[in-house]
């Protein structure tokens, strides 16, 4: 099972998107998967004491719980892409949702660390990625006019959820214990499985589904009713069988994972300056409680700054989206989210002397406008960098580039806490970071990408894939000249059995002596013109 069919893969570039539609429905099946599987790693975080208590363990033992999930998450990036582009993305979905599930319904019933690591950890963890990447890819096909709209929307099923899971954990954990809270977390991961099944693909072969039934209809129309007529329309349908699995088989060798990209000059600046960002870019959030109350603010207030960030957050991405989708600003989407990287740096270095907890919300309200600004951005440059055809395979070298600097940046973070014992340091390494990660990217974007541009063509249609549209469109080209001398054999083909079996059905029915009436049923029809109809309608 390939993805040599755009109804089991794939968004052919035949294909238009629709930008609306039943695109709606799958932004929010990526709505809820985005919530899952940014949410559900930090939302785990409420049953830490409990099982601190239990299994005699410390927190940072607990804590891996939510790291390898985020590693599973970003690391198993290749491992998704391969199958996405082996499958399709609705049957990878359905088998992430499924892992996802059975990965804390198992966990509800272990009896150490070790367990849950396997379990909640690296199977719960697994399922999710194997949902959130195909359901940016079926994003990307389902939406092109109104894309950055749609990111910005579907990325903020991550603060929404976030805001939910935590007091809904905190719940189930007083009324049921962390083992009942856990088997119902893995009923709603479930959901998950129903967000796949509303993954449609987009249907490519359409207009050849009408055309045969258009043929159907005109061959009835043309052929005295009976079993020859059947008969003759089989044969038709049996040719362009034929003709369908002729044109498939050039297309079986696709790549699993299409490392060609790295040859992409604007993938590669995008890369590296996403791994500079990761190194700093969560590292404010994660520090900002234990940096309050260090500071003296109240333990309730200190969780409270959370929630501000994220309050922002909620409207900030949908907000960037329609930004982002501005005719005039979505030529210079990079350099928006070169801009959002630098606010979001800034605002780390300008806050590193915050030691009150009214400086510590107006940080909260500049890194929630900022973090949801880079949130809402950043897979719509990757999507307008390499296309929606190599988009599969980008994203999941992007976050296997990005697993690396998720584990690097935080402990190093919380290292340097430990022997320094200042925060400070740690808001201007982080700031530092960003603000390096932002300016690498736009004036690499500007010098090695704009600046080499010497007679830009005007685009009559809007693209979905920057650059690299161009060059799938050269092998679109050179696929269809081969196609095209496979159709003209099988017209040839279609044209000469279809004659056949006419003359065959009209011999048989002067034989038997049957005649038709004027204007009651079909009038028997010359074989030429029967054949040069059947020609016409197998060149269209």
């Amino acid at each position: 099972m390939g993805r040599s069919d755009p109804e089991e893969g794939q968004l052919p570039a035949s294909v238009k998107p629709p930008d609306g539609g039943w695109g709606w429905i799958v932004l929010l099946g990526c709505f809820v998967i985005t919530g899952f599987s940014y949410a559900f790693p930090k939302a785990v975080s409420v049953y830490f004491k409990e099982l601190m208590h239990d299994f005699h363990v410390g927190y940072s033992d607990t804590a891996w719980i939510s790291s390898i999930m985020l590693a599973m998450l970003y690391g198993t990036g290749p491992v998704s892409s391969i199958m996405v582009n082996q499958f399709g993305c609705r049957p990878v979905m359905l088998v992430g949702g499924l892992l996802a599930s059975s990965g804390m319904i198992l966990a509800s019933f272990t009896t150490n660390i070790i367990e849950l690591y396997l379990t909640a950890g690296m199977l719960t963890g697994l399922g999710m990625a194997l949902n959130f990447q195909p359901s940016l890819i079926m994003l990307g096909t389902y939406f092109d006019k109104r894309r950055p709209l749609a990111n910005g929307l579907a990325a903020a099923g991550s603060p929404v959820f976030l805001s939910a899971l935590s007091p809904l954990g905190q719940v189930l954990l007083e009324k049921f214990g962390w083992r009942g809270g856990f088997l119902i977390m893995g009923g709603l991961l479930l959901n998950c499985c129903t967000c796949g099944a509303v993954m449609r693909p987009l249907e490519a072969g359409m207009k050849r589904k009408m055309e045969r039934v258009q043929d159907k209809y005109e061959a009835k129309e043309m052929l005295p009713i009976g079993e020859r007529a059947e008969e003759a329309i089989s044969t038709i349908d049996g040719v362009k069988k034929s003709k369908k699995t002729k044109k498939k088989q050039p297309r079986k060798g696709k790549k699993l994972l299409d490392f060609s990209i790295f040859f992409n000059r604007g993938f590669v600046i995008y890369s590296i300056a996403k791994f500079i960002m990761v190194l700093g870019l969560f590292v404010p959030p994660i520090l900002l409680v234990n940096y309050a109350k260090d500071i003296g603010v109240p333990d309730t207030e200190a969780a409270f700054l959370l929630s501000i960030i994220g309050f922002i957050d909620i409207f900030a991405r949908p907000s960037c989206g329609m930004l982002a989708g501005l005719q005039w600003m979505r030529p210079h989407v990079a350099y928006l989210f070169s801009f959002a990287m630098l606010f979001n740096g800034l605002t780390d270095i300008c806050s590193a002397r915050a030691n009150t907890y009214t400086a510590l919300v107006i940080f909260c309200v500049f890194f929630g406008i900022s973090y949801g600004m880079v949130g809402a951005l950043q897979f719509e440059v990757l999507m307008a960098i390499v296309g929606s055809q190599k988009f599969s395979s980008a994203i999941g070298l992007v976050l296997l580039i990005e697993a690396f600097a998720v584990l690097i940046g935080p402990p190093s973070a919380g290292r340097l806490v430990d022997a320094f014992k200042n925060y400070a340091i740690i808001f201007y390494l982080a700031g530092s970071e960003v603000v390096l990660s932002s300016l690498f990217l736009g004036m690499a974007t500007y010098c090695c990408l704009n600046h080499g541009k010497k007679t830009p063509q005007p685009e009559k249609t809007p693209s979905v894939g920057g650059g690299s549209d161009t060059e799938e469109a050269e092998s679109d080209v050179e696929d269809r000249a081969g196609d095209n001398h496979h159709l003209s054999h099988s017209t040839n083909t279609a044209v000469a059995m279809d004659s056949d079996a006419v003359n065959h059905v009209a011999e048989d029915h002067s034989a038997d002596g049957v005649e038709q009436p004027a204007g009651e049923g079909a009038v028997p029809v010359p074989s030429e013109c029967n054949s040069g109809q059947t020609g016409e309608r197998e060149s269209f």
